[in-house]
């Protein structure tokens, strides 16, 4: 893992680590270690010098890391405090598909929006049974 997150705050890259709460947590106190120095030098400002797995690279302050954990599923467990205070919890939800067609057709300039959404999405949903990915 440090050689992926030096890799991506070398480059400036952003990163996206899915299921992350699936990893064994003596892993991710060393891993909430390695992002803590990364940010760290984030905030101190660009080209700023970090030290992972006595690798010292630049560190790029366009660089992300962001995580992604469904929590409450058998063998999932949640993260330790020190790694769940590097990130900013976000919840998600299905989008509604009719408020979004709606609103883009009465921005759009659509008068009868409501009767064009109900029929945009229906068609989509047909679609997304009916036909192969």
């Amino acid at each position: 893992m440090g050689k992926i997150f030096s890799g991506l705050a070398m480059s400036g890259s952003w990163g996206c680590f899915d299921e992350f709460n699936r990893i064994l947590l003596d892993v991710l106190s060393v891993i909430a270690s390695q992002i803590q120095a990364i940010l760290d030098c984030i905030k101190k400002g660009d080209q700023e010098q970090c030290n992972i797995n006595e690798r010292t690279f630049a560190v790029s302050k366009d660089t992300g890391l962001f995580i992604t954990m469904n929590p409450g599923y058998a063998g999932r467990s949640e993260l330790p405090d020190n790694l769940a205070n590097l990130f900013r919890p976000v919840a998600m939800m299905a989008p509604d598909f009719y408020a979004i067609c709606k609103i883009t057709l009465m921005s759009e300039g659509f008068k009868k929006n409501d009767e064009l959404a109900r029929k945009v999405v229906t068609i989509y949903e047909l679609m997304l049974k009916q036909l192969s990915k």
